[in-house]
């Protein structure tokens, strides 16, 4: 099997690793890709084959899942190719101080910045991303759910189109014939047009922020059956692999060029699987890229805050346990269930199940897994303990529940010993990855912003709906577990127009600012005003000019910093 093929076989484990592979001596048939920034994706032979549950676990090298920030039933007008008679409102866009800096004096369009979109791909024949002339403006599309042409440098999978087979394409009586890749969930469209959609060949019927960027997409493949079962993730809900995000986001970064074309990187997926203090390998190589000069990486904060998936307790001498009570509808397939400790506390947890049968409190080692089979129900619940989880530092308990009796299930919290600091946080699945409703009874809505939004470097924003300047309840909201200032800001994410029609979510708020930031690189980078910006001065520039209402405390859990205003931001440096 060579690597390619075992890149994508279900027969073969994905591994993250952040260290050198060719220094280590591993005993199973094994390739590797190298991923930058110190990290290589590790593809191994799985030694009980695809039908099994994974024979290993380690929380720090198994690829979490992600997915698509938009909402459960968000309603969108069906079809990738953009009507004319379709209302365009730039209202979003006003209010993000956006349309003001597309006009002169200041004219910033994003020219000569690439944006780059990795998510469901691209539909590269509508007209929002074709120039004057009728030619592409996507500069290449990696596929990486097609093998039959040819991969990236670099990269053993997939297919990479340039803008030169795009443009033959277009003129092509079957354009796909030439150029196959196609964005079936039309989330990725979407998020492209809202960033750098052109409206040279509609005339005035839709425009995006960066219109005359040119663009770069990753589509990202659908993540692996083993990874599907073992999360317990529902089948045909877009799922995507943390290692296969971080090769998407080393490809973007090689159309960088330093001082001269800058790469802004925008992500509109997430997951509530993490420490939610930006420790996860995603988290960490992301703030290694967008600490580059030329770079940025924009993140949105997901749709949790209003699903009932976060718990924050605390434990003190004289209250050392707490019961924490799980609501899990008819048919739930199962979930996950992850509860982070702080240091210097050891915690441990027992399990009351609907139907009466306990597990005692887990004895805790160092590492260590145990399933429990339940005798009248048919549920099975297996616990993985780390004391010292080695990303974090942070003691994790981690529950796979299977089969789950419908009901309420009763977690108790105890304190091992004596009690330090107390705080504890539990998380569920984002609601895509639960086939059936499973929810605390007695949420926290804080600390609900998904990763890898909680990265210290990438800007990370909440959305907030522009038509009264209300916060758009479903959106994630901050701080970090750690107490760190997130989301940075907050921008518009309800309503947006798009090709695909009318639109709600996270991602969206995440398109916007990626095409504000588009419009900043073009006058600090490629005008020469501030070549040396990288994604950590951005951030402060666009901090300095949000908008902050009168009686609220910033930063903010909601909003960050304030309402992105790119305009604003402007003002302020006239101003200095």
């Amino acid at each position: 099997m060579d690597c390619k093929e075992m890149i994508l076989s279900n027969e073969v484990y994905d591994i993250i690793t952040d260290f050198p592979i060719e220094r280590i001596e591993l005993q199973e048939p094994f390739c590797y890709v190298d991923a930058g920034e110190g990290y290589s994706i590790v593809y191994m032979n799985a030694r009980g084959g695809s039908n099994r549950e994974m024979d290993f676990w380690d929380y720090q090298i198994v690829p979490k899942l992600y997915g698509l920030m938009q909402p459960v039933g968000d309603e969108v007008q069906q079809g990738n190719v953009l009507q004319s008679s379709m209302q365009f409102d730039p209202n979003n866009l006003i209010a993000s101080g956006i349309t003001q800096v597309q006009r002169p004096p200041l004219s910033l369009t994003g020219s000569g910045v690439v944006v780059c979109m990795i998510d469901t791909g691209i539909d590269y024949r509508n007209p929002a991303f074709l120039d004057e002339n009728g030619n592409s403006r996507i500069l290449a599309i990696w596929d990486q759910t097609i093998q039959e042409g040819t991969p990236p440098e670099g990269f053993p999978f997939g297919s990479e189109y340039l803008r030169e087979d795009i443009n033959r394409a277009l003129r092509a009586e079957n354009p796909y014939t030439i150029v196959p890749s196609r964005d079936e969930n039309g989330h990725g469209s979407a998020m492209a047009a809202v960033a750098a959609g052109s409206n040279v060949r509609i005339g005035n019927a839709f425009l995006g922020a960066a219109p005359n960027a040119d663009i770069v997409v990753v589509k990202l493949k659908e993540c692996k059956d083993y990874l599907r079962r073992f999360y317990l993730v529902p089948e045909g809900v877009p799922a995507y692999q943390e290692n296969d995000i971080m090769l998407g986001v080393r490809y973007a970064d090689s159309f960088a060029r330093l001082f001269l074309r800058p790469v802004v990187i925008c992500l509109g997926v997430g997951t509530n699987m993490g420490d939610h203090a930006g420790s996860s390998a995603l988290s960490r190589y992301l703030n290694a890229i967008a600490i580059k000069r030329s770079r940025a990486v924009v993140v949105g904060g997901g749709n949790e805050g209003n699903a009932s998936h976060h718990y924050y307790g605390r434990l003190q001498e004289g209250d050392s346990e707490r019961d924490v009570e799980i609501r899990v509808g008819e048919g739930s397939i199962g979930f996950w269930l992850e509860i982070w400790g702080e240091l210097p506390d050891i915690i441990t947890v027992s399990i009351r199940s609907p139907g009466g049968e306990t597990i005692a409190p887990i004895r805790l080692n160092l590492q260590q897994s145990i399933t429990y089979d339940f005798v009248y129900e048919r549920s099975r619940v297996t616990v993985d303990t780390t004391l010292v989880e080695a990303s974090s530092g942070n003691e994790l308990l981690l529950f796979r529940v299977q089969e789950p009796t419908p009901g309420i299930w009763t977690f108790r919290v105890s304190a091992v010993g004596q009690i330090y600091n107390g705080q504890f946080n539990m998380w569920l699945p984002i609601t895509d990855f639960l086939n059936t409703q499973v929810y605390f009874l007695n949420p926290t809505p804080y600390t609900t912003l998904t990763e890898p939004a909680m990265a210290s470097e990438v800007i990370s924003v909440s959305t907030y709906n522009a038509e009264n300047n209300s916060f758009y309840i479903e959106s994630g909201r901050g701080f970090s577990r750690d107490g760190n200032v997130r989301p940075d800001l907050s921008a518009p994410g309800v309503n947006v127009s798009t090709i695909r029609g009318r639109s709600t979510g996270s991602s969206l708020a995440a398109a916007i600012t990626a095409g504000a930031v588009a419009q900043f690189m073009q006058w600090a980078v490629v005008e020469n005003n501030d070549e040396f910006a990288e994604g950590r001065q951005i951030k402060s520039y666009l901090i300095r000019g949000a908008e902050r209402s009168q009686g609220l405390t910033y930063p903010n859990r909601e909003w960050g910093y304030g309402r992105l205003n790119l305009e604003e931001t402007f003002e302020v440096l006239t101003n200095v």
